[in-house]
């Protein structure tokens, strides 16, 4: 009786509209004045504790402001100007690149409908100038979007850690090869479509001035990818928590965003050399920025052990290093040129350390945090809401007697399974990934133990349903955010990706049952859980 109250209150709130963080916490709180033994007042108690306890849901916070700060620093768009330049000549080029850039975006953002807006706001326009129907460009970035909670750093991967007291390191590891498996087929998918309807491709240069062009554009979009590495690098290597890591990578992109590409803030508008032009002064300051930012990567290899050299032979390899950088640049003029860009990098830190107060609260910066703040709050409010969902699930033995019922079925692994997609898939159709995660992983991770499935398969298998559930109407949240960014319809936006939702279903069979691909680098890693 209790249970079906439980879930009758549940789905009932959430017929009549209610938002779903209430309709949790309103249908538990129910349940437990009317059927619970505890007080309101114990229960109190028992809710702060629970939130006390899950340390790890802090790297939410720090994960969203490090992709907020990504993304009003123009981050995006040097992502996507760096994967046109590596595969923009091939058919779809720009299409296939937009998925690159979704899953490098991902990898910096941790959000889906954060990776949407940002390189959907720019390539979906390009796309249908140079040719592209507008429902193939709105397909393809709502379908690549999905990455964003795929490819890690990912919030709901947080979520489900905090749910199962998984660890988010090894969650994140299990991320990478399927997150870089699904954007190989998308992209491949592309190139058969481009092919077969003979879409647009940008003209090949040559192999030397494509080279060029592809260090060039890395070159501008370094910083955003250094982000990856503080973030996984830190947390593989034992440097950081997940937590920790999220700090940090939300410190590190305010700084770049402020101060590096100086897209917000009180320097915006105030670049250090003119854009595109190449000059002695200008060459002397990267050579000693790449000589410092190479002798910062070696002591990160040699904390890792890889190599046992000396801090003194790090700072000889970073100043050779800048030095060829510099000669190769500029031959005989090299040390006029280095002589040129030291007045130069020191401007720039004079300028980072006297602006730095005023950045603090500078427009950008105080509208960036707003921002986050929003989203942060929506996020955790659902989650202690969730939490109180789970305690009563707990106190009335909801997961265990489900369990027992399934080992009286006699259901193999690979059965339940199915019957876990299922659920997932009904389940993404109507409600947020982060309730889902928190509703149902409770219920599902103790039967999978029994039947020897790992927890971080599992937590793939969640994921990439919440992937699906994203672009599946009626509340997908990336179909209202590609109807935001193109100013189509919901239900056109819904017929566009459908061709490429069948990407993911069979993408989510092949990961369902070829574990290996889940648990093959964090059991490298990390060794088998």
């Amino acid at each position: 009786m209790t249970t079906v109250f439980l879930f009758a209150m549940l789905f009932a709130l959430l017929v009549i509209g209610v938002p779903i963080a209430i309709a949790l916490g309103l249908s538990a709180t129910l349940t437990i004045l009317f059927f619970g033994q505890d007080s309101l007042a114990s229960l109190t108690i028992k809710f702060f504790q629970a939130m006390q306890e899950n340390y790890t849901l802090l790297a939410i916070p720090f994960f969203v402001l490090a992709g907020n700060f990504m993304t009003t620093g123009g981050v995006a768009r040097r992502m996507i100007l760096f994967a046109v330049a590596c595969v923009g000549h091939l058919p779809g080029g720009l299409a296939i690149a937009s998925v690159l850039a979704c899953m490098l975006f991902a990898a910096v953002s941790g959000s889906s409908p954060a990776t949407v807006v940002a390189i959907g706001s720019i390539v979906i326009a390009g796309m249908v100038k140079t040719g592209y129907t507008r429902n193939f460009a709105a397909g393809t970035i709502c379908n690549a979007g999905t990455l964003g909670i795929l490819i890690p750093p990912s919030i709901v991967m947080v979520v489900y850690a905090a749910a199962t007291e998984s660890s988010v390191g090894r969650l994140f590891m299990a991320g990478i090869i399927p997150g870089l498996l699904l954007g190989g087929m998308l992209m491949g998918a592309i190139l058969i479509a481009a092919i077969y309807l003979k879409l647009p491709r940008e003209p090949w240069p040559g192999f030397w001035p494509a080279t060029e062009l592809v260090v060039a554009s890395a070159r501008d979009a370094l910083w955003g990818l250094l982000l990856i590495m503080i973030v996984l690098g830190g947390i593989y290597g034992g440097v950081m928590t997940p937590t920790e890591a999220a700090a940090v990578a939300a410190v590190y992109a305010f700084f770049a965003a402020t101060f590096i590409y100086r897209d917000m803030g009180p320097l915006s508008g105030q670049p250090l050399f003119e854009p595109g032009v190449r000059t002695p002064a200008r060459n002397g300051y990267y050579s000693v920025v790449y000589g410092l930012l190479l002798f910062f990567v070696l002591l990160v290899v040699r904390y890792f052990g890889a190599f046992g050299f000396s801090t003194y032979t790090a700072a000889a390899i970073g100043a050779v290093g800048g030095g060829v950088y510099l000669v190769a640049r500029e031959g005989a003029g090299a040390p006029a040129a280095f002589g040129k860009g030291l007045p130069i990098l020191g401007l720039a830190l004079w300028q980072t350390a006297s602006r730095l107060p005023v950045a603090l609260v500078h427009a950008d910066t105080r509208r960036t945090l707003v921002n986050s703040g929003r989203v942060t709050i929506m996020l955790l409010f659902i989650i202690a809401d969730a939490f109180l969902f789970s305690h009563v699930l707990t106190t009335e033995q909801i997961p265990q007697e489900i369990a027992r019922q399934i080992a009286a079925a006699g259901l193999d692994w690979w059965q339940f399974l199915i019957v876990v997609n299922v659920i997932l898939l009904i389940a993404g159709n109507f409600m947020e990934p982060s309730s889902i995660i928190l509703i149902l992983a409770p219920i599902l991770f103790p039967i999978a133990l029994q039947l020897e499935i790992d927890p971080i398969h599992l937590g793939v298998i969640m994921v990439v349903n919440m992937e699906i559930g994203m672009v599946t109407p009626p509340v997908g949240l990336n179909l209202f955010v590609t109807s935001g960014v193109t100013g189509m319809s919901v239900a056109q936006v819904t017929r566009a990706a459908l061709p490429w939702l069948m990407i993911l279903l069979a993408f989510l069979v092949i990961v369902t049952y070829v574990p290996i691909i889940s648990l093959w680098l964090p059991n490298l890693l990390f060794g088998p859980s």
